[in-house]
């Protein structure tokens, strides 16, 4: 097996310019269904992506005081963000305030 070192090496021989891109973050789907979020705690990882898809028949939001709001999210529709910063971000559905979940991003 070729280490990433010998194969940047044998692009350089060749007269290839060689890219090194950062690892994408990882994707945790949080679904939205028989109002409330499931699971109604994540962790993930600084620059993962947390994906919540409306499986219910109504809209629904994902909603952070002053960090995150989806807005309204359609049925059968979802939002997607990157997480930046660590921390504990509990948020809930403006429409429904009685779902409340968690986010914790290490």
């Amino acid at each position: 097996m070729r280490t990433l070192g010998s194969v940047a090496r044998l692009f350089a021989a060749a007269g290839s310019a060689v890219v090194i891109l950062p690892a994408l973050g990882a994707t945790r789907t949080i679904t939205i269904e028989d109002m409330q979020f499931v699971p109604d705690v994540v962790t993930v990882k600084r620059g993962d992506h947390v994906v919540w898809l409306n499986k219910d028949l109504v809209p629904h939001t994902v909603t952070a005081a002053k960090v995150f709001d989806s807005g309204a999210i359609t049925p059968g529709k979802s939002w997607r963000m990157s997480t930046v910063k660590p921390g504990r971000y509990d948020y809930v559905c403006t429409l429904h305030p009685t779902m409340k979940a968690t986010l914790l991003v290490e």
